[in-house]
């Protein structure tokens, strides 16, 4: 391989790696996922464990946030399903008369996520590649390419970890009717979990890619 092919790969990896970073790390969703929960957690213990309080924080608390997301641009089906998550998990709350019940919701969608991951890994249509072959415009082309396939596929595990770790962790919470620790769950499995998942995806996208690939930028359609 000459010197200046060399130099072009490792540009193009870099450019992958930033991207990458860009299109799974945002925090806009973080922000959702975190600020409600820890509002109903801190209304509902200083408002004397009272269930309208801690509701009626968290749902203050999210159309907030949703209003700000909507200012600063962000897409309005996603700012209304975290919206409606939270208040769903109030209506919930009210109706079971049990404040841990506030995160059925997040339970429910962190295992339909795990599901929803581990399906399109085995029909071969991971959604790590689905996610980012869209942002990056190629449409199908990334499927073509078997390297890029199979990395993404196992790029897409650690997905499935991430939201396997929440379950592991939610789940005894909720059932000891943990509701202050559910809360504080929530704030440290959200972004530095995120996070951790977006930096090990791309470590593991990256290894997967034999020496040579031009990265996730350019599938490989036609012979090497």
């Amino acid at each position: 391989m000459t010197q200046d092919r060399h130099t072009e790969i490792v540009a193009n990896h870099q450019d992958d790696r930033d991207s990458f970073m860009r299109l799974l790390g945002g925090r806009g969703s973080v922000v959702d996922a975190s600020l409600p929960p820890v509002a109903f957690g801190l209304g509902w213990y200083f408002g004397g464990e009272s269930l309208d309080v801690g509701c009626g924080a968290a749902v203050v608390v999210s159309a907030l946030v949703a209003g700000w997301r909507l200012y600063r641009g962000a897409r309005p089906l996603a700012v209304l399903i975290s919206l409606l998550t939270v208040v769903v998990g109030a209506l919930i709350a009210f109706y079971t008369g049990d404040a841990t019940d506030f995160f059925l919701p997040r339970l429910a969608s962190n295992a339909l996520s795990a599901l929803a991951w581990m399906t399109s890994i085995a029909i071969r249509w991971p959604l790590l590649g689905v996610v980012v072959g869209t942002a990056l415009g190629q449409a199908k082309r990334w499927r073509r390419d078997p390297d890029l396939l199979r990395a993404y596929s196992r790029g897409s595990w650690v997905w499935v970890g991430q939201y396997v770790t929440r379950l592991a962790v939610f789940i005894p919470l909720w059932l000891l009717d943990a509701t202050g620790p559910l809360a504080i769950a929530q704030v440290v499995l959200t972004w530095p979990l995120v996070a951790a998942c977006v930096g090990a995806s791309w470590w593991v996208v990256r290894r997967s890619l034999p020496a040579g690939h031009p990265g996730l930028r350019h599938p490989r359609t036609g012979p090497a």
